[in-house]
């Protein structure tokens, strides 16, 4: 029987602050190794188990919004929480809600409502004019459809009862995410797995926190719905591009690296930052 220590080593087993040593590596490498044998299914369904135990996300009688963009990403996601619902200890309900803007056609939506009928998940889908929004002047861009998308998922989840937001971001989006912050906005801030809003009743949570880009690939391919899912035109020109091609130079790819970057959030050590206040 497999348990979570076997994919990601508890950062601190005793209970002592410190953090998880650099002789752990080569056990979540070989972790690792033996949990890909067993299937991308089986992965993504652990560490998706390890990140919703690790983080409290989801909790009983929660409400639950999966935003579903049609990307292999979300579809993952709403597939491996309907699964959970068979035996996940606290109980929880799913709708899938798939915003449709008026940039991006590629999306296959009646594959998208054929898996989700299986899957026995209600679907709802939002037209959102998102280009139309733009003030005179202003160009299309990843941040402006972000916030817009998200704008609406808040107002359908507020109006129809849900208490949480499921994202489909993964390790690699955290950690460019991460970077991309620091090189541009010069901040230390990311994704965090749970998010509780100030303003609003409502949470996001985001249970492929601890899962690759490569896993949900795999996942994806594994399950036969990769053909069906689309990918954002206006995202192949964007500075998340840019910043993924610098993370894979400075990693080499290693899942070790981005994961110690994801966790160096975790272990803050203050003494060693420039927390001295602006001058002028």
């Amino acid at each position: 029987m497999m348990h979570l220590g076997d994919i990601i080593p508890p950062q601190d087993p005793e209970g002592t602050g410190a953090s998880v040593p650099a002789s752990s590596a080569a056990s979540i490498s070989r972790s690792s190794r033996r949990l890909g044998a067993k299937g991308a299914v089986a992965a993504v369904e652990k560490l998706v188990e390890v990140a919703l135990r690790r983080y409290a996300m989801i909790e009983d009688g929660d409400r639950i919004l999966v935003a579903v963009s049609g990307g292999k990403d979300s579809t993952t996601l709403a597939c491996d929480l309907a699964a959970k619902r068979r035996w996940w200890p606290a109980r929880y309900e799913l709708t899938a809600i798939h915003i449709a803007t008026d940039f991006c056609s590629c999306c296959k939506e009646s594959a998208l409502v054929s898996l989700f009928t299986s899957l026995e998940i209600p679907y709802v889908s939002i037209d959102v004019p998102v280009i139309g929004r733009l003030k005179p002047g202003r160009s299309m861009n990843c941040y402006w459809c972000s916030t817009q998308r998200r704008t609406e998922l808040i107002r359908y989840a507020m109006a129809n009862g849900y208490n949480k937001i499921a994202l489909g971001h993964h390790l690699d989006d955290a950690v460019e995410t991460l970077l991309m912050n620091m090189l541009y906005k010069g901040e230390i801030s990311g994704m965090l797995p749970v998010m509780h809003y100030k303003k609003y009743p409502i949470s996001i949570i985001r249970p492929l926190t601890l899962c690759e880009e490569r896993h949900t690939i795999a996942y994806a391919e594994e399950k036969g719905f990769r053909s069906a899912t689309c990918t954002c035109p206006f995202g192949r020109d964007s500075k998340r591009r840019e910043v993924r091609a610098r993370l894979a130079a400075l990693t080499g790819g290693s899942s070790e690296m981005k994961r110690r970057l994801f966790e160096s959030t975790e272990h803050v050590n203050g003494e060693y930052l420039n927390s001295a206040p602006k001058v002028g």
